[in-house]
C-alpha cells in the first residue's frame, strides 16, 4: 500500500512539473493568420443558405431524414435499456450499413454497455451529418466539396476514441500502468508543443532512431557544387562502365530529397547507380526569412539550369536526362518550355514522377486552394517572409486526419507510447519552409490560375511558359491512389505536352509508395497503354496490367536515350572538387518550427 502511494505521489509531482512546462510551451505560440485555421465566413453562409433553402423547398425530405435519425438513436437507447433491465447485456447488432472502423477494434466496444452505446450513437450521428451534407443542393461543386471535407473533420474530431473517458484502450492502459501511461502521454504532448514552438502536431516517428547520412540517406557520393539554392550531389559509380549521358534528379523542395534514398533495399538512387548511370541529385536549401523574395524563376535559374550546366561540364556531355518529382516535375516542365523559347536543348529527355501541370481539377486540395485560405497564406508570408513548414505539415496531415493526426495523438498522448521507429514517417516530419514569393506564385499562378495549361501561359523571364512547349521525350509516372497529385490530372497534363514521344505509366499505390517501389519487393504493379491521348478513364480501360515495379520498364526506356557505355566517372575528378560527402549539408538543416 505504501509503495503504491509513493508511486502515486511521484506521478502527481511529475504531472505538476509537466503542467508548468505545458503552460510555458503554449506561451511560445505565435498565432498565425486566423484565415489559416479554418474556412472563411462565406462558406458557412453558403452552407446555411443551402440548408434553409432545403427547409423551405423540400421540408418533407428534411423531416424524413431527421425522423430516421431520431428513430435509430431512440431504438438503440431502448434496446440498451431493455437489455440492462433484464440483468444482462446483449450487444445490439451492428448496423450493416455502417462500415467497419478500425478505431473500434477493442472488444469492449461490443461487449461493454457503456462503450457500445457511445460507439453506436457516435456512428449514427456521423452518418446523419454525412447524409445531411450530401443532400445539400444549390451549391457549386467546390463549395460542396469543401463543406463535405470540413464536416468530415468535425466528425473525426468528435470520435469517442479521441477522449480519455470514452476510450477503453487508454483507460485499460492507465489501470495497467497505475497512471504512468497518462504521465508519459503528458510528457509526449509537452515535448511536441515545445518542439513546434507552441503548436500541437503529433510526432509521427522516433526522432532519435534515424540519422541522415548515418542509417538513412547512405548512398555514397559527394557534393560537387553549391550555391544559395541547392547542393549538387554526384554519386559514386557502382559499375566499371556507365552510360554516356548523365542523369539529374530534381526532388521537390517541399520535402527533402532522401525519400529516394531511405535505406539500401528501397533506394531509387542506389538502384539507378547500380544500373550504370552517372547520377546527380539536387538537394535544395531549406529557406529562412532571407529567402522571402525567392521565386520560381530563382529555382529555375539557380537550381535547374545551374545543375544541368554543372552536370554537363563535369561529364563533358552536351545533354543530360532529367527527372522531376511532384512540384519539381511541374517546374521541370516550365524549365523545358523556357529552354524551347530560348532555342536551347541541354535536356535530352524528361521523366516526371507524380507531376501536375494541369490544375483544372485540384482534387483533395480544392478545400485549401480557395481564396480564403490563399489570401491568408499571402498575408502570412508577407508578414514572415516564408511559409513555415508547420502549415504545410498540418495541411498534409489533415487530409488524412485519422491516420496522421488522431491515431498518433491517441497512441502518444493517451496511451503514453513512444513514436515508432519508421523511416518514412521520420522523413515526413523532416519538413522544409517555402520562400514567400515562390509559395504565392505556385498557389496563385499554377494551382488557381492553371497557368501552364492556359492560353496565356506562366509569365516568367519575360516569356509565356506552357506545357505545349515541352517537346522532349517524356516518361510520366502517376500513382493510382495518390491524394496529392491525382493521376487523372497528371495524365491530362501529359496529354497537353507537345512531345511526339510520350509514355504514361500508372503505378499502384500512392504518392510515395507508388514511386519508391523497388523490383525486389514485387509488391505494386502498374498499368501501361502506348496511346497517351483522350480521357484518362478511357486510357485506363484500354491499359494492360503488369505485375511488379515500373522501375525496369523505365530504365529500359532511359537506357535507349543515354548513349553507349564509357568508363565510370569519379566525383571530384573533373574540375569540381568535393565539397562534402553525401548527403551534404543543406539536407541537415532543420526548420525553426
Amino acid at each position: 500500500m505504501g509503495e503504491n502511494l509513493d508511486r502515486l505521489n511521484r506521478n502527481l509531482a511529475r504531472v505538476e512539473e509537466l503542467s508548468k512546462r505545458l503552460v510555458a510551451a503554449l506561451a511560445q505560440r505565435h498565432p498565425g493568420d486566423v484565415g489559416l485555421e479554418g474556412p472563411g465566413q462565406d462558406l458557412y453562409l453558403k452552407a446555411g443558405m443551402a440548408y434553409w433553402n432545403e427547409v423551405m423547398t423540400n421540408p418533407a425530405r428534411l423531416l424524413e431524414h431527421q425522423v430516421e435519425y431520431w428513430g435509430k438513436t431512440l431504438t438503440h437507447f431502448l434496446e440498451m435499456q431493455q437489455n440492462l433491465s433484464q440483468g444482462q447485456f446483449v450487444a445490439p447488432e451492428d448496423d450493416p450499413d455502417l462500415p467497419t472502423d478500425k478505431r473500434f477494434a477493442n472488444p469492449l466496444w461490443k461487449t461493454h454497455p457503456y462503450f457500445n452505446f457511445v460507439k453506436h450513437q457516435y456512428l449514427l450521428g456521423a452518418r446523419a451529418i454525412e447524409e445531411a451534407v450530401a443532400k445539400l443542393d444549390g451549391l457549386e461543386t467546390k463549395d460542396k466539396q469543401r463543406i463535405e471535407f470540413f464536416a468530415t473533420q468535425i466528425i473525426d474530431l468528435f470520435s469517442p476514441t479521441n477522449y480519455l473517458a470514452t476510450n477503453p484502450d487508454a483507460l485499460e492502459r492507465a489501470v495497467e500502468t497505475e497512471g504512468m501511461s497518462l504521465v508519459q502521454g503528458l510528457e509526449n504532448m509537452v515535448r511536441d508543443i515545445e518542439s513546434h514552438h507552441g503548436e500541437l502536431l503529433p510526432t509521427l516517428a522516433d526522432p532519435s532512431a534515424f540519422e541522415v547520412g548515418g542509417n538513412i540517406a547512405t548512398s555514397e557520393g559527394s557534393v560537387v557544387y553549391r550555391n544559395r539554392m541547392m547542393e549538387l550531389i554526384q554519386y559514386k559509380p557502382a559499375t566499371e562502365t556507365v552510360h554516356r549521358t548523365p542523369l539529374v534528379i530534381f526532388p521537390p523542395w517541399i520535402n527533402k530529397f532522401y525519400i529516394l534514398d531511405l535505406k539500401p533495399q528501397n533506394s531509387l538512387i542506389r538502384w539507378i547507380v547500380e544500373q550504370g548511370y552517372t547520377l546527380f541529385v539536387v538537394s535544395w536549401k531549406n529557406p529562412d526569412q532571407s529567402y522571402a523574395d525567392v521565386g520560381l524563376e530563382d529555382y529555375i535559374e539557380e537550381g535547374y539550369l545551374e545543375a544541368v550546366r554543372v552536370a554537363r561540364e563535369i561529364t563533358g556531355e552536351k545533354q543530360v536526362n532529367a527527372i522531376g518529382y511532384c512540384i519539381a516535375g511541374t517546374t521541370l516542365s516550365a524549365t523545358l518550355s523556357l529552354l524551347k523559347k530560348r532555342g536551347e536543348k541541354p535536356i535530352k529527355s524528361a521523366t516526371l514522377f507524380t507531376t501536375l501541370t494541369d490544375f483544372s481539377d485540384q482534387g483533395e486540395f480544392t478545400v485549401f486552394l480557395q481564396d480564403d485560405f490563399v489570401d491568408a497564406i499571402e498575408r502570412q508570408v508577407e508578414a514572415e517572409g516564408i511559409l513555415d513548414s508547420y502549415y504545410m505539415s498540418k495541411t498534409f496531415s489533415f487530409l488524412r486526419a485519422k491516420d496522421l493526426v488522431y491515431g498518433p495523438a491517441i497512441r502518444s498522448y493517451m496511451m503514453g507510447e513512444a513514436p515508432p521507429a519508421f523511416d518514412l514517417l521520420y522523413w515526413n516530419g523532416d519538413s522544409t519552409n517555402l520562400p514567400g514569393k515562390m509559395a504565392v506564385q505556385y498557389l496563385r499562378g499554377l494551382c488557381q490560375g492553371n497557368a501552364l495549361c492556359s492560353e496565356d501561359g506562366l509569365e516568367l523571364f519575360g516569356e509565356r511558359l506552357s506545357v505545349r512547349d515541352v517537346d522532349v521525350p517524356v516518361f510520366a509516372i502517376a500513382c493510382e491512389t495518390d491524394h496529392i497529385a491525382a493521376w487523372k490530372d497528371s495524365f491530362r497534363g501529359v496529354v497537353h505536352m507537345g512531345s511526339r514521344n510520350k509514355t504514361f505509366v500508372l503505378s499502384e499505390s500512392g504518392h510515395i509508395a507508388g514511386i519508391v517501389n523497388p523490383p525486389s519487393k514485387k509488391k505494386y504493379g502498374h498499368y501501361t497503354n502506348p496511346s497517351v491521348e483522350g480521357a484518362p478513364e478511357d486510357w485506363l480501360k484500354a491499359a494492360d496490367y503488369n505485375e511488379g515495379s515500373w522501375w525496369p520498364r523505365w530504365e529500359e526506356w532511359l537506357a535507349s536515350r543515354s548513349g553507349k557505355r564509357i568508363p565510370a566517372r569519379i566525383p571530384g575528378e573533373a574540375g569540381y572538387p568535393v565539397l562534402a560527402p553525401a548527403p551534404g549539408t543543406y539536407v541537415l538543416e532543420k526548420t525553426s518550427g
